[in-house]
């Protein structure tokens, strides 16, 4: 299994779907070989753990003004095969197909029946890996450079090329939901009956833990104000301007409404600069990235979750959100929307109708108790377990 993060060394979703699958899959009886592209200090004791640290692979890089592989990734896959070890740059891409050669070297050393990959920046190691050993290729997808990017007009086409050079070289494609299964379909020209879907999970080992302490949370609960928590990166895809424009029609109606933007990203000066022209930044709390005790605790003190996301695969915050009890309310933009029955729903754009329906919420306790104990029901019937129980069906249909 190729991944390129796992906790506590995560910036996201991608290592928590890893930590929780790798455990869920041994537990059914199966041996995982996780492979990261170089030493962390990292581990599970459900899992063998091999890094592509290779000090017998010399990597010459070179002076020069240019960045190479400029043109597809296809193209750099090509150049890859055709030169080895002679990788040029020191870019995101190129410490991908130095991982996409450690793949291949990797794979021709260990003893495993099938290739696991996780999103495009383990692809190339995937598609070498196969290669290498005719071995049967799994790719998991987790989120898409359109994704990313709001739009096919705007993707990087180095990534879009990888992603779809190794959707199709693979044997079986997972998609985190029905919307990423379309969207491969559509963008990426993958047939249907290629792709499997399987939603994440959530479970009492990936979850945060609680234990944080945060005294300006507790002292606005103590003042009767009411929060809104946007928790994930500040980027295109997860929608932080339309947050912020609700945080305005919101607190024009009720100022005892507080809306915390947790996270970090590209867009969070201007985002802090769109909360000051709308004119609520004594309404916005900025609190940077987050984690571990600190994030429970910011969960726990909400009493809304809101993931406005411009397009989300799955989104697996509102189900941490949901575990603690914190009501949630999702764009139908999201994979997560088709799994959960009891969050408040709505399109990313309408900016309007989610006020309201946070105003509704927060004006009506009885309507939050209930939203809050049904999240609790769901979140614990959506497990990592139900999640493995589907990728290992997948592992022996191509195994």
């Amino acid at each position: 299994m190729f991944g390129w993060e796992f906790p506590p060394h995560n910036s996201g979703g991608l290592g928590v779907a890893c930590f929780g699958l790798t455990r869920a899959l041994s537990q059914l009886g199966l041996d995982v070989i996780f492979v990261m592209p170089k030493k962390l200090n990292v581990g599970a004791p459900w899992a063998r753990f091999v890094f592509a640290d290779m000090p017998h692979v010399k990597f010459r890089g070179i002076n020069s003004s240019v960045t190479a592989y400029q043109t597809s990734s296809k193209t750099s896959m090509m150049s890859i095969r055709r030169n080895g070890a002679e990788i040029y740059g020191n870019d995101l891409m190129s410490d991908v197909l130095r991982y996409a050669l450690a793949g291949r070297e990797i794979a021709l050393e260990e003893d495993f029946d099938v290739i696991y990959a996780h999103d495009w920046l383990s692809f190339g190691a995937g598609i070498m890996a196969k290669e290498a050993t005719g071995k049967p290729l799994i790719a998991h997808v987790h989120a898409t450079e359109i994704d990313r990017t709001g739009g096919r007009s705007s993707v990087n086409p180095d990534v879009f090329e990888l992603e779809k050079e190794g959707m199709e070289a693979a044997n079986v494609v997972v998609a985190v939901s029905e919307y990423t299964k379309q969207m491969i379909v559509k963008e990426y020209g993958i047939p249907a009956s290629k792709i499997r879907v399987v939603h994440n999970g959530i479970d009492d080992e990936t979850m945060p833990k609680p234990g944080g302490w945060l005294p300006r949370l507790r002292q606005l609960k103590s003042s009767g104000f009411k929060i809104v928590l946007f928790l994930g990166r500040v980027t295109l895809q997860k929608g932080p301007d339309y947050f912020i424009r609700v945080a305005k029609r919101v607190t024009e109606k009720n100022p005892k409404v507080v809306f915390i933007l947790s996270g970090s990203g590209d867009m969070e000066g201007s985002i802090m600069q769109l909360a000051a022209q709308l004119g609520v930044s004594d309404k916005v709390l900025f609190t940077g990235f987050v984690t571990g005790p600190e994030r429970y605790e910011m969960y726990a003190a909400a009493d809304l979750f809101a993931m406005p996301s411009v397009s989300e695969p799955f989104g697996i915050t509102p189900l941490e959100a949901m575990k603690t009890g914190t009501p949630v309310l999702v764009s139908k933009q999201s994979g997560i929307s088709e799994v959960v029955k009891h969050a408040l729903k709505v399109d990313f754009w309408d900016v309007d109708e989610m006020a309201n329906k946070i105003l509704t919420l927060v004006d009506h306790p009885g309507l939050s108790q209930t939203l809050s104990e049904n999240a609790v029901m769901e979140a614990n019937r959506l497990t990592w377990m139900e999640a493995g129980k589907k990728v290992d069906s997948i592992i022996q249909e191509v195994a």
